[in-house]
């Protein structure tokens, strides 16, 4: 039976667990400005514009391209399918996946799975990529896990699941960050919340939404931590 109530924590998973978290965290946010985390800045970028990709097929759209720019900006040109869930769907979906990652990395079996399905999704969107940073991320990535991933199986350098963790955690914290810094520091009139506000009937405007996917996106990242100590327990 599951934990829930996290009796007896922690042990030395759930210490470690924690532990690196909270290293990763504080190595990001010390490195937030500096170009090594730009990579890592971008894959996040291409997560939120593949979620809006998905909801628009999943509300049977079409997507005419995806493009991922060397400023942390996106785009995701869509026909058809449900605009007011595809609005919405990337900044909470990079949520998602974020937790989604950190929980993979509870387990080896489960990080190959996330490193195997990220490297796939990678690959597929290299065939819809509109530009040459996209293009170029999409094959970097796929090139980094490769190698993180042969030298788990044949080496001594097991870092795989530390390498899904510390993506998920930079998703996480960047996901956040960009709610806080695109919807609701500053008024972007294009931004995703603007255009939600408008076709969404809720007397609520795009700094509201904003705040409401700010406090979701942060939900996802303590469930995260959370149900990882479950896991792990």
């Amino acid at each position: 039976m599951p934990n829930w109530e996290l009796k007896s924590c922690c042990k030395h998973d759930q210490v470690v667990f924690l532990a690196t978290i909270g290293v990763f965290t504080v190595v990001i946010l010390a490195l937030w400005r500096t170009i090594i985390l730009t990579p890592f800045k971008l894959i996040t970028v291409f997560l939120h514009e593949a979620s809006h990709a998905i909801a628009c097929i999943l509300t049977c759209g079409k997507v005419e391209g995806i493009q991922v720019h060397a400023n942390e900006g996106g785009v995701t040109q869509t026909r058809g399918g449900i605009y007011c869930l595809i609005l919405p769907a990337g900044y909470l979906g990079s949520s998602f996946w974020g937790m989604a990652l950190i929980l993979a990395s509870t387990n080896l079996i489960t990080a190959r799975i996330a490193a195997g399905c990220l490297g796939v999704a990678l690959l597929v969107v290299l065939f819809v990529a509109k530009n040459w940073t996209l293009r170029g991320l999409c094959i970097g990535f796929i090139v980094f896990l490769a190698i993180i991933w042969v030298l788990q199986e044949t080496t001594k350098v097991r870092i795989l699941r530390y390498v899904i963790l510390f993506i998920g955690v930079m998703n996480s914290l960047f996901s956040v960050y960009d709610i806080y810094d695109d919807l609701i520091s500053r008024r972007v009139n294009s931004s995703d919340a603007e255009k939600f506000a408008e076709v969404c009937p809720c007397p609520c405007n795009g700094v509201g939404w904003g705040v409401i996917w700010g406090l979701i996106s942060f939900i996802f990242l303590s469930a995260s931590v959370y149900l990882g100590l479950v896991i792990l327990s």
